[in-house]
């Protein structure tokens, strides 16, 4: 996966007409590349950071695999490869890994990538002066100690990672899990640089500060405007580096973002609600819908902060029943996605998508019992609810909180809808400061309980506040079970009894790539990419 042809000087001379190269691996025999290898990638939000320890977002893991590199990555269909773990022991009992490091790995500045850099990267972001909201996937992960180093009940140094040598990376956990090495695959997971953090501190990131270890540099970062990434000379394997200059661009309107992509200004966009059949029709060699694994939800607040009717399951219900997701689904995105009458989404590794008491109804029926429940709590259209429903800013968003807003109107519900641009809104989520807010989640490995964990009472993404004992239990006891699957249904049949969010649909990923574009990992559910295994072919 790694092996990619480098452009020769010759064909930087020679401009567009490059001749016929020898290529790596991946590069088909014969491929002319152009001589341009930039790729431009259109992003919904700008990120809130570049710091592996703070992100939460799909765009900044994104950013973060071209600008660092962790222990694995994936290749095309999301199987693990070694990056920086070129092999692994593990314990007989399963609950200590010891990684070998890649002899010849750098920083940006020259200096060697140690194992001394994973376990200052993971004592940071369990930290809890660090304040990371992924602090909780230290836990996840099952790492020794995580859970009282989190509450700053140990010290940094009892978490279950350690550097026998530069070259030798000890991690301990609590319980195995069979898919403790997928999870290495997460930003949140990468070495940072401590003498560099140490020395600017938040500025760490900032581009004439940032020192990163991955196939590409911070060139710039325009608030609002671009990320530019520059190809990294001192990253081990920049002889095989094809693509040299990427341009991330936050552009929130989807429309615009097409109208920028028609015009030759993008490599990459998603395709607006709706628009997906007639732009396969226009472009067939340029549109794409493969599955993404990322579920999209209305997630009710039910703690101290949230309004009185939504501590009623009644109500949850209700506003659940009345989502017409086949509408949503076949009338306004028709892009490939799926009905949601579960949170985890269908096409994760090891899933089986359990029957729910409202996944087997019509619609017709969902909302007859819709109106029944609210009757029953005491609402309906002669004592209306009024309610806040908040989403990010995108006219794909803003659509289907319309549609929403009307499903629920026979039941006599006011809906106030509330817009925020991307970092303001995930502000008010972390401060529980809504009613009910759109809520996406894409899995950070692929495995069911990326997504049940989410809700668990342990969580620092669980914005609703729902606790529920049992389904904590259920998520604890699948960490050490040997089939799991039957825990996952249990929680998934928890979360449709007592409803903390309203399942939506199920992500696809209908877009538009550059027909030059080459090696983006379509089989790959979680679509995680990685530049440094694409390339721009000549027209």
């Amino acid at each position: 996966m790694k092996s990619i042809a480098a452009i020769s000087a010759l064909a930087l001379m020679l401009g567009s007409a490059a001749p016929v190269l020898a290529q790596s691996s991946h590069v088909p025999e014969g491929t002319k590349l152009a001589a341009n290898q930039t790729f431009t990638y259109w992003m919904q939000d700008d990120l809130k950071t570049l710091d592996p320890d703070l992100n939460t977002s799909k765009d900044g893991n994104d950013v973060l695999h071209q600008l660092f590199e962790g222990l694995y990555d994936q290749d095309a269909e999301g199987n693990l490869v070694p990056a920086l773990a070129t092999s692994f022991d593990v314990s007989d009992d399963k609950m200590t890994y010891t990684f070998h490091l890649r002899e010849g790995a750098k920083w940006s500045n020259g200096d060697p990538v140690t194992a001394q850099d994973f376990v200052y990267a993971w004592q940071r972001l369990a930290n809890p002066n660090t304040a990371s909201d992924y602090a909780w996937y230290m836990e996840l992960m099952q790492v020794k100690n995580a859970h009282d180093v989190i509450a700053g009940e140990k010290p940094l140094t009892d978490l279950g990672v350690k550097a026998i040598d530069d070259m030798t990376l000890e991690v301990q956990l609590e319980t195995p899990i069979p898919y403790f090495r997928q999870m290495l695959v997460n930003s949140s997971t990468f070495p940072v640089p401590q003498k560099v953090v140490e020395k600017f501190g938040s500025d760490w990131t900032k581009p004439e500060n940032m020192v990163s270890n991955g196939a590409y540099n911070l060139k710039s970062w325009k608030i609002g405007e671009s990320i530019e990434l520059m190809k990294s000379d001192s990253y081990w394997d920049a002889a095989n580096t094809t693509l040299t200059d990427l341009k991330f661009v936050p552009i929130t309107d989807l429309n615009q973002a097409l109208t920028r992509y028609e015009a030759g200004e993008l490599d990459f966009v998603q395709t607006p609600a709706g628009q997906y059949p007639r732009l396969k029709d226009e472009y067939p060699d340029q549109a794409f819908a493969p599955p993404r694994s990322c579920s999209y939800s209305y997630i009710f607040n039910v703690g101290d902060s949230g309004p009185e009717a939504l501590k009623d399951v009644r109500v949850r219900k209700a506003l659940s029943y009345a989502i017409n997701r086949d509408i949503i689904v076949d009338k306004i995105l028709k892009g490939g996605q799926k009905p949601a009458y579960s949170w985890t989404h269908w096409a994760t590794a090891g899933f089986t998508m359990p029957e729910t008491d409202y996944s087997t109804m019509t619609q017709d029926e969902r909302m007859a019992k819709a109106k029944e429940l609210l009757k029953e709590a005491g609402y309906g259209p002669e004592n209306p609810l009024k309610l806040r429903l908040m989403y990010n800013t995108s006219s794909d968003h803003k659509k289907l909180a319309i549609a929403v807003q009307q499903f629920w109107k026979p039941l006599g519900i006011d809906v106030t809808l509330e817009n925020y641009e991307w970092k303001v809104y995930l502000e008010k989520q972390q401060q529980h400061d809504f009613d009910i807010s759109r809520y996406g989640w894409c899995a950070d490995y692929n495995e069911p309980s990326t997504y049940l964990d989410v809700l668990t009472s342990w969580s620092d993404q669980d914005v609703g506040e729902w606790k529920d004992p049992a389904y904590d239990a259920l998520l604890k006891d699948s960490k050490t079970a040997a089939d799991p699957q039957a825990d996952y249904t249990k929680a998934e049949q928890i979360l449709a009894e007592q409803m903390p969010l309203a399942p939506v649909y199920h992500y696809s990923l209908p877009m538009l790539l550059n027909s030059q574009i080459k090696g983006y990992p379509f089989e790959n559910v979680e679509l995680n990419w990685y530049a440094k295994n694409m390339y721009r072919t000549a027209k």
